[in-house]
């Protein structure tokens, strides 16, 4: 392994002991390191270090802040495949998969090491002759982020490139099952001239406890979390005694819909690229699947011929497309919607088996409705039950029957429908004859209770700037 990425691991890792976190690979289920549990006082004494730090970073012209960021980008390429041979060990993902998520989390560092010498403040037509007035964008401060498991190496770089690019500095707290992902993105951030104090990686084995520190402290101007609905609710609430700056990227329930125009080999590609990337386990994969009459029996039979060319196994052999689940609590969250969707009249069309260790097999229910809990909920597994509607607008309120407002797909082959529905659909993102929708130079976000703020393009560094108005009387 890569002499760099090795470093950081051996920095990270230490002894088993009742302090030390496991990692564990979930394709195997042993246990491939141990990391320390930072205590929550050495924590607050990290964040003392980070203000100060960023106090000298926010200093710096862009240009030496992009440079950095261009440093780390170039690193975390030329270390991809170690990165992403960490990543599937601790996460589970096919290695393709996650050297695609290296690439993908790189790109916003390339990204927003532009995006940092454009922050741009502008001057303003004054309603006197002896006054001028202008604004300017300055960082936020520190800022501090709270990433999860599925995308252990993205959803740092999507939130640390803008945050750095804009002068704050970056504390980050990731998942407990994928941190070994983070110290070595860490790292090569180090070696390409990072000062360490700018991005620090705390690890506890309560996750609440450090969202109470980052919550509560006043040094702390800005958090950003990735993960439930649930749980923001919740990190919002305490943000408010401190007034904080916050983003939050929630939860999923996005729908796949596939008109009676649409070209069905393309829509079964989108569908599979869709649902089945990382297990099913991603907060914009398609949770459900409507299809309409004219074409729900050749898309449901071409979609389970797609599904059964899958291959399930380790990450890290050639050929496998679908990992391991996370964790056992998944694996039985995703068989108990199976089962209970079963029971509320859903078929198995294919798959549904319990498979050894973590894995579950890719699933296609059919006989679905609306009213089934397994429609009403964000999955994050292999299952894609599919629903048939008839008419366009039956389909639009069914689509926005949800909470959640993320992602959205669907296929036509209608340039009039393809606007009509864009424009109606209640979500964020929305992919018209395309799977795969995110990319950096595009906004990342929702709205409902998937969340606020948006990752990604122009607007992503916003969300670490401020706007100072400034009057100049007396002239």
């Amino acid at each position: 392994m890569d002499q760099i990425v090795n470093k950081s691991l051996l920095n990270a890792t230490c002894d088993a002991s009742e302090e030390a976190i496991a990692v564990l690979n979930p394709a195997t289920e042993e246990i491939v390191a141990y990391i320390p549990s930072i205590p929550t006082t050495e924590i607050i004494a990290l964040i003392e270090k980070s203000k100060q730090a960023q106090k000298l970073w926010q200093a710096k012209p862009a240009a030496e802040r992009s440079a950095v960021l261009k440093r780390w980008y170039d690193l975390m390429i030329e270390n991809a495949d170690d990165l992403a041979r960490i990543m599937t060990i601790e996460q589970g993902k096919p290695f393709a998969e996650s050297k695609g998520e290296v690439n993908y989390g790189a790109s916003f560092l390339q990204w927003f090491a532009e995006e940092g010498k454009r922050t741009y403040g502008e001057v303003i037509p004054a309603p006197a002759g002896n006054k001028r007035m202008m604004t300017i964008r300055q960082p936020v401060g520190v800022a501090a982020a709270i990433t999860p498991w599925n995308f252990p190496i993205a959803m740092i770089t999507r939130k640390a490139g803008p945050a750095l690019a804009a002068g704050c500095s970056f504390i980050v707290k990731p998942a407990n099952q994928t941190p070994l992902s983070a110290y070595a993105t860490a790292e090569l951030a180090y070696q390409a001239g990072l000062p360490r104090d700018l991005l620090i990686v705390v690890n506890n084995h309560s996750s609440v406890a450090v969202g109470d520190i980052f919550c509560s402290h006043d040094d702390i101007k800005k958090l950003s979390f990735t993960g439930s609905t649930q749980v923001g609710r919740h990190l919002v609430k305490q943000c408010a005694d401190t007034i904080k700056r916050t983003s939050m990227e929630l939860g999923g329930n996005a729908p796949f819909i596939v008109f009676d125009d649409a070209d069905i080999d393309e829509a079964v590609k989108g569908a599979i690229a869709s649902k089945f990337r990382n297990a099913g386990q991603t907060c914009v994969c398609a949770n459900r699947f409507y299809v309409q009459d004219g074409v729900y029996e050749e898309f449901v039979e071409k979609f389970i011929k797609a599904v059964a060319e899958l291959k399930v196994g380790n990450g890290l052999e050639d050929g496998v497309t679908i990992g391991p689940l996370v964790d056992a609590k998944a694996k039985e969250s995703v068989l108990g919607y199976i089962s209970n969707a079963v029971e509320q009249g859903a078929s198995v069309a294919f798959g549904g088996e319990s498979l050894d260790g973590l894995f579950v097999a890719p699933t296609v229910l059919t006989n679905v409705t609306q009213e089934m809990d397994i429609v009403q909920t964000e999955l994050f597994g292999p299952v894609a039950p599919v629903i048939r509607f008839s008419q366009d607008q039956e389909l639009v309120e069914k689509a926005n029957d949800t909470i959640y407002g993320l992602a959205s797909y669907f296929y036509t082959g209608s340039i009039a429908r393809a606007f009509h529905i864009a424009e109606q659909l209640e979500y964020g993102m929305v992919g018209i004859n395309e799977g795969l929708i995110s990319t950096e130079v595009a906004p990342f976000g929702g709205v409902k209770q998937s969340g606020f703020g948006r990752e990604g393009a122009k607007q992503g560094i916003d969300e670490y700037l401020n706007i100072k108005y400034m009057c100049f009387g007396g002239l």
